[in-house]
């Protein structure tokens, strides 16, 4: 059942999730480690007198972890979305964590409805960006949807 609590604990794996595979990225933290620092530091913690809302770690688990097992399929397929001359390699490092996760799971998650998945990570992409940026957000996982459901 889809409580409102749950929903917020979703969104807030969501967030961490991205921000994990950003860590990831910037500094190759491996990820055993990783999950173990947000599990131990980052979800439901205080830092700097910001709650953190508690995330729902298993569904934080998967996204991260499965992202990862399926980079490089997620990346083909993003890559294929982008518009003409456009590559992963040229995206925004947040940006790209933010369309790697959401398209892992819409390819990996059937349980979650597209349009539920993809306004969560639009709403991920407002917390980074401006409006131009979530719209862009939008598209290209409309566009992966398509293709994965």
């Amino acid at each position: 059942m889809n409580t409102p609590a749950r929903s917020k604990a979703r969104s807030a794996a969501r967030l961490a999730a991205v921000q994990a595979l950003y860590q990831r990225q910037m500094e190759g933290t491996h990820l055993p480690r990783l999950l173990d620092e947000f599990h131990q530091h980052r979800l439901g913690a205080e830092i700097e007198e910001d709650q953190y809302i508690q995330a729902e770690v298993e569904f934080f688990d998967d996204l991260v972890s499965g992202a990862v097992a399926r980079e490089e399929e997620i990346d083909t397929l993003l890559g294929s979305k982008l518009a003409e001359g456009w590559s992963v390699q040229r995206l925004d490092k947040t940006m790209l964590q933010i369309l790697r996760v959401g398209a892992y799971e819409l390819l990996a998650r059937p349980d979650i409805p597209t349009g539920a998945a993809i306004s969560e990570y639009v709403d991920v992409a407002h917390a980074f960006f401006d409006a131009r940026e979530a719209k862009f957000v939008n598209g290209v996982l409309d566009a992966v949807a398509k293709a994965a459901r």
